[in-house]
C-alpha cells in the first residue's frame, strides 16, 4: 500500500492474542493506516501485508504482530486499496489470469518432457561415466542372488562347454580401450532364452540361449552385446534415471516409500532405451570385426530371435526388453551391404 486516501472502510480487527472481533473503522492518511473505534492504532502503510485477492472471500490486512484487519464489505476496501495505488504482484496477476495459467501450465509441462527425454538422459549418462567402478558393483550387489531365487537354476551345461565359450570369449578383444571386468555366468533358466548384464559385472547367459543358437560365433557376438552394454553403462544410467525420477516423485508427493521400494524394480527390469540398444549392437558388430569374425554371425543371432519371436507369436522375455528382430536385422544388413 501507498500514498494517502481519506475513504473509509468498516470492519472488525483482531488483535493476534484473543478470539475478540473489535469494530473499528480504516482510513490511510499521511502514509499511515489508521483504525478507529473499540481499537485505535496507527501502523506505516510499508509494515501492511495486503492478502492476495480470492474470487469469494475478502482481502484483510496483516500487521507486523500478525493482528489483522477484515473489512464488512470487499468492495469498500478494494476501493481504498485503489486509491492508495496499491497493485498485486505480477506472480499474483497471473495466478488469477486463466490465459497465464494456460501457459504457465503449458511451459511447465514442455520443461518436463524436454528435461525428462534428453536432459535426464544426457545427466545420467554424464553421470555414470564419471561413477567409479566400484560404486557400479556396489548398485548390483546381491542382484543376481535375487534373480537365482526367482528365476534361474543351476546351469545344466556341460562343465565343458561352459568352460570352451568363457575361455573363446576372454580370447577375444573388446573394440576399444577401457572394457570393464566381467564375469561370465551360466544359468538355467525358467523363463526361456536369455542373457543379459548386471552392473556388478556379471554377464548372464542362459542354457536355453546356448541351445538356441547352436553357433558358438552367435554366442559370442551375444555376450559381446551385453559387454557393450557393460561398457557404455547401460543400466547404471537406467538406474540413475529412475532414482531421478522416483526422487522427483518424492519431492513432489512427499511418499519416500516411492523411492525406497522402486529401487529393486529398477535393478530387475532390464530393459534398455532404444538408443542403448542400438548401442550395444553395434559395438557387437565392432568387437566381432575387430577378432576377424563375420557380422554374419550376429545377423544369425537376429535370425534365431526373429524366429523364435514369430513361433510364439509374441516377444519372449529377452526380446520384449529389446527392439523388434526385425528391426536389428534390417539395420545390420545395412552394414553389411
Amino acid at each position: 500500500m501507498q500514498g494517502d486516501a481519506q475513504r473509509e472502510v468498516p470492519g472488525r480487527y483482531y488483535d493476534g492474542i484473543t478470539s475478540r472481533a473489535h469494530r473499528v473503522v480504516l482510513r490511510v492518511e499521511n502514509g499511515e493506516a489508521c483504525l478507529a473505534g473499540e481499537a485505535e492504532r496507527r501502523v506505516p502503510l510499508a509494515q501492511v501485508r495486503v492478502s492476495e485477492r480470492t474470487a469469494h472471500a475478502p482481502r484483510k490486512l496483516t500487521f507486523a504482530d500478525e493482528a489483522c484487519f477484515e473489512p464488512d464489505q470487499r468492495a469498500a476496501l478494494e476501493a481504498l486499496l485503489h486509491a492508495t495505488g496499491h497493485r498485486d504482484s505480477a506472480v499474483v496477476r497471473m495466478q488469477q489470469s486463466w490465459r497465464a495459467v494456460v501457459i504457465a501450465l503449458g511451459t511447465l509441462l514442455l520443461v518436463l518432457a524436454v528435461g525428462y527425454l534428453y536432459v535426464l538422459p544426457a545427466g545420467a549418462k554424464l553421470a555414470a561415466r564419471l561413477l567409479p567402478v566400484s560404486v557400479e558393483r556396489q548398485l548390483g550387489q546381491g542382484l543376481l542372488g535375487v534373480l537365482d531365487r526367482r528365476v534361474f537354476d543351476a546351469s545344466k551345461l556341460p562343465a565343458a562347454r561352459r568352460a570352451a565359450l568363457a575361455q573363446a570369449f576372454a580370447r577375444m578383444a573388446p573394440p576399444r580401450d577401457g572394457a570393464p571386468p566381467y564375469q561370465l555366468v551360466f544359468r538355467h533358466s525358467r523363463i526361456g532364452p536369455n542373457a543379459f548384464a548386471l552392473p556388478s559385472g556379471d554377464i548372464v547367459l542362459t542354457d536355453q540361449l546356448v541351445e538356441l543358437l547352436r553357433d558358438d560365433h552367435a554366442i559370442l557376438a551375444t555376450l559381446a552385446h551385453e559387454l557393450g552394454h557393460l561398457h557404455e553403462r547401460h543400466l547404471t544410467r537406467r538406474l540413475i534415471q529412475g532414482s531421478v525420477v522416483a526422487a522427483a516423485g518424492t519431492v513432489l508427493f512427499g511418499d519416500a516409500s516411492a523411492l525406497v521400494a522402486g529401487l529393486p524394480a529398477l535393478a530387475l527390469d532390464l530393459r534398455y532405451s532404444r538408443e542403448a540398444e542400438q548401442e550395444a549392437d553395434d559395438y557387437a558388430a565392432a568387437m566381432l570385426r575387430r577378432n576377424g569374425i563375420g557380422l554374419v554371425h550376429l545377423e544369425r543371432l537376429f535370425t534365431a530371435l526373429q524366429e523364435l519371436e514369430d513361433e510364439l507369436g509374441a516377444p519372449p522375455p529377452y526380446l520384449s526388453s529389446h527392439p523388434p528382430s526385425a528391426e536389428r536385422l534390417a539395420r545390420l544388413r545395412q552394414q553389411l551391404d
